[in-house]
């Protein structure tokens, strides 16, 4: 992997815009709502989580444009491409809800040429080890210093969809859930789903037996 540039300044990143009318799908656990930005909790990730204004932590919301890749940024973030075990109490208590964007969001574009006009590769920032998230943070903070609404880039576990995150003290009245899509992981047609999803890549999801 190459080491991570600081991000430019200005940072002069091209607009990637999430139109009102948009979806995005989201993996999360079922003691929140799809809407809910996370204010800072658990584990730095790719794009979070870092200070704005009054040095308050930003909130951020992750979703992708397929179901595909919301599960594979998401329950299958941690096994590799050779295949592995999805252990029940990895997944039991997840779901996934389609987001419905409500107005306009300015994001800035991490993919296809907007990383060329940032003079930056895809293996510098959006396909990179999570060693390396303190140092990708940075670039949400420059996008959010900006004005920018979130970043949009192609997801590394599943490189033909994008992924989005969004700042949730610009974006928490811009997403509503849309009630037509809902799976539960737990059992029944969710788990089908998951199972079958899950099979061709090489991924054995464990039932509740084997907890």
């Amino acid at each position: 992997m190459s080491p991570v540039p600081d991000p430019p300044h200005p940072f002069d990143a091209d607009d990637d815009l999430l139109r009102a009318g948009a979806s995005a799908y989201r993996v999360y656990h079922n003691s929140r709502t799809v809407t809910a930005f996370n204010p800072g909790y658990g584990a730095p990730t790719r794009f979070a989580f870092f200070t704005g204004a009054g040095g308050k932590v930003v909130p951020v919301l992750y979703a992708a444009a397929t179901p595909e890749a919301a599960v594979a940024e998401s329950l299958l973030h941690d096994i590799p491409a050779t295949g592995g075990l999805l252990p029940y109490a990895r997944y039991a208590d997840c779901v996934m809800g389609l987001l419905a964007v409500t107005r306009d969001l300015r994001l800035a574009k991490l993919r296809g040429t907007g990383l060329r006009r940032l003079r930056v590769e895809a293996s510098e920032l959006t396909d990179t080890d999570a060693s390396e998230y303190a140092r990708t943070a940075r670039w949400a903070k420059a996008a959010y210093d900006a004005g920018f609404d979130g970043l949009s880039w192609t997801a590394r576990k599943c490189n033909d969809a994008r992924a989005i995150v969004l700042f949730g003290d610009r974006c928490a009245d811009a997403v509503e859930q849309d009630p037509t899509f809902g799976r539960i992981f737990q059992t029944g047609p969710g788990l089908d789903w998951l199972i079958s999803m899950c099979g061709p890549l090489h991924v054995d999801v464990l039932p509740p037996s084997q907890a």
